[in-house]
């Protein structure tokens, strides 16, 4: 709908999509290539190499069921006194959603339904353990269930957030995953400039102090942290719930049940994103291969310290007990495999998304410069585990801690998802139950990130679904 391919978004996809290596110096490679993935499986498992088409299959029904959820607001009942007419307009449009609904779990049939219900409400490993009796491969699998959480592969609904991280796709092409070229930095640049040339303003460096409020009850703008003051009757925020409603609303214009809802909302955090530059590329000695040029395996992401789910949930467990994981779940990928835009010839770029980190460890604190450094040198000497000489390879890096996520980025309590994803925190009932449909208590202000319905991802839903609600409420009662 932006055309942001034109505005100067260019993805590059990944081909494998994800490699495991093992400590016994076996490994294991997945992605789009079905002919790959059998022969893949087949060295741990021929009945799992059979049984990986089905289950992938299952996935992509569950999620073409999904998505009609995912691209439209959901059916929340009217939040304010309105005419008999809107009334009636509002039961209609539930009535049709919910028929709409109906008839597209009338078109899975029972035993999908129930299959649907089972993903939904069981821990992953009941899920993958049903499926599967390979370790690595159900464990690969699992560490989507996980990201981004403080969960166990053992949490119940657990299994939500393994389908919601499939329910992508690139270029029209599901669970496809890739690169932008250029960094991460160049979605918005794209969406900056598709905006631009639909004649938006866009002021960079400006940060928000608070919302401007009428006595009336309705948004009127916001103040800067300069003491500018922009005035609008309609606001949309995109920062957490917690932040929108907790920091940047004043004091006393917000029903008491709806902030303390979003006061005891779960913002918990396990995770800590460590950016690197390296001197050359990782050496795994399950690949036996030294090529200065990168490899299949350096072309998804790479699981470290995930060969079985019990490895997860021990990791997960440490956490719990206010411990930073001793042998940490870590997705480490190279971008610039794929994009030689982003560093020099012979040298990349490394992310490594790690857990479980809890927000404030018992037995140290982040703000410690020693305790940092002691955290992130586990970590490379864990990659050393599989792939010799890494640490030495490092020429610097950023670390990123949950309270580190929280005061630079302004995710509360550093949860990337603005919000935990759980069963209880989705649809309807997110950000809170009565206000799943972007607009808020206060007239004129909607929320449209991740702490929005479907929630967390790259994916532009919540932002798209509440521009799109925006767009029908000026036109049912136009603002100044």
């Amino acid at each position: 709908e932006l055309e942001l391919a034109r505005h100067g978004l260019k993805l590059l996809k990944r081909n494998p999509s994800s490699f495991t290596p093992c400590l016994d110096g076996s490994y294991l490679l997945l992605g789009p290539d079905k002919d790959l993935n059998y022969s893949e499986i087949s060295k741990f498992s021929k009945r799992d190499a059979d049984a990986y088409p089905r289950y992938e299959n299952q996935l992509e029904n569950f999620c073409k069921f999904m998505d009609p959820l995912l691209d439209s607001p959901p059916p929340e009942s009217s939040q304010r006194d309105s005419s008999f007419k809107d009334r009636f307009k509002d039961k209609i449009h539930k009535s049709a959603f919910w028929t709409q609904l109906l008839r597209q779990a009338a078109s899975l049939g029972q035993k999908d339904m129930v299959d649907f219900m089972d993903l939904l409400l069981s821990p992953a490993s009941k899920v993958l353990n049903n499926w599967f009796e390979t370790d690595v491969l159900k464990a690969t699998l699992a560490t989507d269930a996980v990201i981004g959480t403080t969960g166990s592969v053992h949490t119940p609904g657990s299994g939500y957030v393994l389908l919601h991280h499939v329910m992508g796709e690139t270029d029209g092409d599901r669970g496809i995953w890739s690169y932008v070229e250029g960094g991460m930095g160049s979605v918005s640049s794209a969406i900056g400039n598709a905006a631009r040339e639909a004649g938006a303003q866009i002021i960079t460096n400006a940060e928000v102090k608070q919302l401007l409020v009428e006595d009336s009850g309705g948004v009127n703008g916001v103040l800067l942290a300069d003491g500018t003051e922009v005035r609008s009757s309609i606001v949309l925020s995109n920062a957490t719930p917690f932040r929108t409603f907790k920091e940047l609303t004043p004091n006393g214009v917000l029903p008491d049940d709806f902030v303390r809802a979003i006061n005891y909302s779960d913002y918990s955090s396990g995770t800590t994103k460590i950016n690197l530059a390296v001197d050359k590329l990782p050496e795994f000695k399950s690949c036996n291969s030294s090529h200065p040029t990168p490899g299949p395996e350096h072309m998804g992401t790479i699981h470290i310290a995930s060969e079985s789910m019990e490895e997860i949930h021990s990791a997960c467990q440490e956490a719990v007990n206010g411990l930073p994981s001793r042998r940490p779940i870590i997705e480490m990928t190279i971008p610039s495999a794929l994009d030689n835009t982003i560093s020099p010839p012979g040298k990349h770029v490394i992310n490594l998304f790690i857990q479980y980190t809890p927000y404030k460890p018992s037995d140290g604190d982040w703000a410690d410069n020693v305790y940092r450094e002691s955290f992130a040198q586990r970590c490379f000497s864990l990659i050393d585990e599989y792939a010799p000489g890494f640490s030495s390879s490092v020429i610097g890096y950023d670390m990123l801690t949950p309270p580190d996520l929280e005061r630079e980025i302004g995710l509360t309590g550093g949860n990337i998802f603005h919000g935990a994803m759980g069963l209880d925190s989705l649809f309807l009932m997110r950000p809170v139950k009565g206000w799943s449909n972007y607009r808020t208590p206060l007239r004129g202000l909607y929320l449209c990130g991740s702490g929005a319905h479907p929630g967390g991802g790259v994916m532009g839903a919540p932002g798209r679904n509440a521009a799109r609600l925006v767009l029908q409420d000026m036109k049912n009662k136009p603002y100044k």
